[in-house]
């Protein structure tokens, strides 16, 4: 798109601009680093730093134009609200150039970044989808400038914290597909509730244009009235009889992924899951439901659900280092179902004196008025998968899980920080051992992950005490 018609489309003004027909044709940025010839440059002022000084940066690097309120001494668009403009841009290219591209929105409490590599590698043709976890009102308009004319599919996670959040997602980017995953306790702080959070989730059905399709969990009580709420059609997935999708003959390898036969109207066939966790039936039969949906057969849809392999970080990202301890980072963000999953996938993964289970625990975010009682209960449920070691990290959450812990007849460490964690674990694995890290984004826990996966000193004895 030439810089006038960028222009035109967000209700913006050219400044120092010497080439008005000159073309963008890479995707847009928000770090100057990023930069590259052809791109867009979206200056955002945020809390620790403002866009705007970046701008000239961006412009050294080959950024053909920067997105800004205000002129900033390189070629511009001068927009009253950037982000606001940004979205415009975005809804613009799907509904001019981009007409063609089907947007398939995925929206739940979880499990929304697994089912989008799930479809992504799915879908036939080609398919463009959300880089990591960029679900909000910036990262959704950048993924859509990461398509062309050649995009068949444009798969986008959209996430909320609050009613509306998803609405105003949709109508940057209107979905032809909406899938539900779950409706679970992420963010019940900030929501007040489950029945709130459904009528949130339920926004990215509402939002179908005629004709298009709704692709709901059949084994979520919060999901499944959200039949009521699609003007379009709707299939559903999951393990019960009335699934539309379903899986049937579940088994579950060493290395917790699971085997399942693939049950569809049309036909059924195997499937052996490269992704870790049982949960993980559930987000490939929500990519299954699209690749039906997308007229491929039984037989097609389980030979790609077979070949998918995780795209996402630190989401069950499993490695095995030199000795045989295997670290499963989770580290991306954690709430009570996901980290329910993580716990029951790491007692799949790990039995007997050589493959022992080790648990690393941290907060769990934006539980408002819940978070005591979720994180005891989430020690009760850590307790009842027999692990062999359960670490809790950090401050008073860490306590609640371990209270817990406590009284389901458990027994659990708990550490002040990472570097007490690092000391109390390193002399203490052993080949074999299945470590698990989970917590929410805020607490970082990835980088005890990266300094797990460092040769560790010789090894000792595991414990199991309390504090």
């Amino acid at each position: 798109m030439s810089l006038t018609t960028i222009a035109e489309a967000v209700g913006g003004r050219l400044a120092d601009v010497v080439d008005p027909g000159v073309q963008v044709t890479e995707p847009a940025v928000f770090d100057s680093r990023e930069a590259g010839p052809g791109s867009l440059f979206v200056a955002l002022a945020g809390e620790r730093a403002d866009g705007h000084a970046f701008a000239e940066s961006a412009h050294n690097k080959g950024a053909v134009v920067a997105l800004v309120n205000r002129p900033v001494g390189v070629p511009a668009i001068v927009v009253d609200d950037v982000l606001h403009a940004f979205g415009t841009l975005a809804h613009t290219m799907l509904t001019g150039p981009l007409a063609a591209t089907r947007v398939v929105a995925i929206t739940g409490s979880a499990g929304k970044t697994s089912t989008k590599d799930f479809v992504s590698q799915v879908l036939p043709g080609s398919v463009v989808a959300t880089p990591q976890s960029f679900n909000n009102e910036i990262g959704l308009p950048l993924t859509v400038t990461m398509a062309d004319t050649t995009t068949d599919h444009l798969v986008l996670e959209m996430g909320a914290r609050h009613i509306g959040d998803i609405r105003d997602l949709t109508l940057v980017a209107p979905p032809d597909i909406s899938i539900v995953t779950n409706v679970g306790t992420a963010h019940i702080g900030e929501f007040g509730g489950r029945d709130n959070i459904a009528e949130a989730k339920g926004e990215i059905v509402e939002a179908l244009a005629p004709g298009g399709l709704a692709v709901l969990n059949a084994d979520d009580d919060y999901v499944q009235p959200m039949r009521e709420r699609a003007g379009g059609s709707v299939v559903t997935f999951g393990l019960g009889e009335d699934a539309d999708v379903r899986a049937t003959d579940l088994s579950t390898d060493a290395h917790g992924r699971t085997s399942f036969t693939l049950v569809t109207p049309e036909g059924s066939a195997p499937v052996q899951l490269q992704f870790v966790g049982g949960v993980q039936v559930h987000n490939s039969l929500a990519a299954a439901a699209v690749g039906r949906g997308a007229g491929l057969t039984p037989e097609e849809i389980a030979a790609r659900l077979s070949r998918a392999a995780p795209r996402s970080r630190w989401r069950m990202e499993t490695v095995t280092r030199a000795d045989g301890v295997t670290i499963v980072n989770d580290a991306y963000n954690a709430n009570p179902t996901s980290v329910r999953h993580a716990l029951e996938a790491l007692a799949s993964m790990s039995g007997g004196a050589e493959q022992r289970s080790v648990a690393v625990l941290g907060r769990m975010n934006e539980l408002g008025d819940d978070a005591r009682a979720a994180h005891e209960e989430i020690g009760r449920h850590a307790a009842a998968q027999g692990l062999d070691m359960i670490v809790l990290v950090g401050g008073d959450e860490a306590g609640w899980m371990r209270d817990g812990v406590r009284d389901a007849g458990g027994r659990a460490t708990w550490v002040p920080d990472q570097e007490a964690a690092l000391g109390l674990l390193h002399p203490a694995l052993r080949p074999g051992d299945v470590v698990l890290v989970k917590a929410s984004r805020a607490v970082q826990l990835q980088r005890l992950v990266e300094e797990l996966l460092k040769p560790a000193p010789p090894a000792g004895r595991l414990t199991g005490g309390s504090r």
